[in-house]
């Protein structure tokens, strides 16, 4: 019998939308979602709550509430595993935000030139009402009887929403950026402190309270480096230290630096120094004696 055949769901482009503008409420199973759909205007879907998966190219991210997702032109969503998403559904095209005052043209570039980094922003419980009250009210000028500065209206409110996604998400980034800087000094200090007893990455992420998953992220968004880099580089620091300011045998700097024996802390450190304990301290040693002046044959 012969495997199944399978194939992925197929991708629809989405209809034109009158005046490259529309608004409406979120409040019922997103059923006209749940194929896979490439954008042809921009997105903002702003979540009171609900549940489910929605699918942002080849992201998945989990609904829960409180959120506002935005997806850019070209970008292919759906929804899946979802029930009663309610809130708001806001499209417009290019053509439709240049109607919007030339001041407000930053916002967007911040929020959309990097749409993968501004993908999903959560709000704050206390900033949600706002932002309700933005869009309802958007939704009320739009659902008015059409007259002849209307677009202009409504692009003035898209202008307001517009800025205050662009302010929430920058307010965000400073706290998520400070409270990463925060835990990486954390990181550092411990592995000072501690790297004569542990070396295991999942040690130190435990008692920062974070997965080791999430550590690697910090480390590698501060200093470019994985927490195991990190900790290797310690320990070379401080195995130079012993083997040039300490008459310590190697076999002693080895257990001190909670290596299990001489020759696994001899292979690590001509791993990462080209040189054996040995060869680095009688080097270190002649360098030492050519600087007071002794010949060194």
């Amino acid at each position: 019998m012969g495997n199944a055949k399978t194939t992925s769901p197929q991708v629809t482009v989405e209809k034109d939308i009158k005046d490259s503008f529309s608004i409406r409420l979120l409040n019922k199973q997103m059923r006209d979602f749940q194929e896979p759909v490439r954008l042809k205007y921009h997105r903002i879907l702003l979540i009171k709550n609900g549940s489910g998966i929605i699918n942002i190219d080849e992201a998945t991210y989990p609904v829960a509430g409180c959120e506002i997702f935005l997806l850019a032109k070209e970008q292919i969503f759906y929804f899946s595993q979802h029930h009663d998403v309610k809130g708001y559904e806001l499209s417009f095209g290019d053509c439709f935000w240049e109607k919007t005052p030339a001041s407000a043209n930053n916002c967007k570039a911040v929020l959309f030139n990097n749409i993968t980094e501004n993908q999903h922003i959560p709000i704050p419980l206390s900033g949600y009402q706002e932002m309700d009250i933005l869009f309802n009210t958007l939704l009320s000028e739009y659902n008015n009887e059409d007259y002849i500065n209307k677009p202009d209206a409504m692009a003035a409110y898209l202008k307001i929403i517009m800025i205050k996604t662009a302010n929430l998400n920058a307010s965000l980034a400073k706290a998520y950026d400070n409270f990463e800087k925060q835990v990486y000094r954390q990181f550092l200090g411990l592995v000072q402190n501690q790297i004569h007893t542990s070396h295991d990455v999942s040690d130190f992420a435990a008692q920062l309270n974070i997965s080791t998953r999430k550590l690697s992220d910090i480390c590698k968004r501060n200093s470019n480096q994985g927490p195991k880099d990190i900790i290797n580089l310690q320990i070379i620091t401080e195995a130079k230290r012993a083997l040039q300011f300490s008459t310590k045998p190697v076999k002693e700097i080895a257990f001190d630096l909670n290596f299990n024996s001489p020759e696994q802390f001899s292979h690590f450190f001509k791993k990462y120094t080209q040189f054996s304990p040995q060869l680095y301290r009688g080097d270190f040693v002649k360098i030492g004696m050519r600087l007071t002046g002794f010949d060194i044959p």
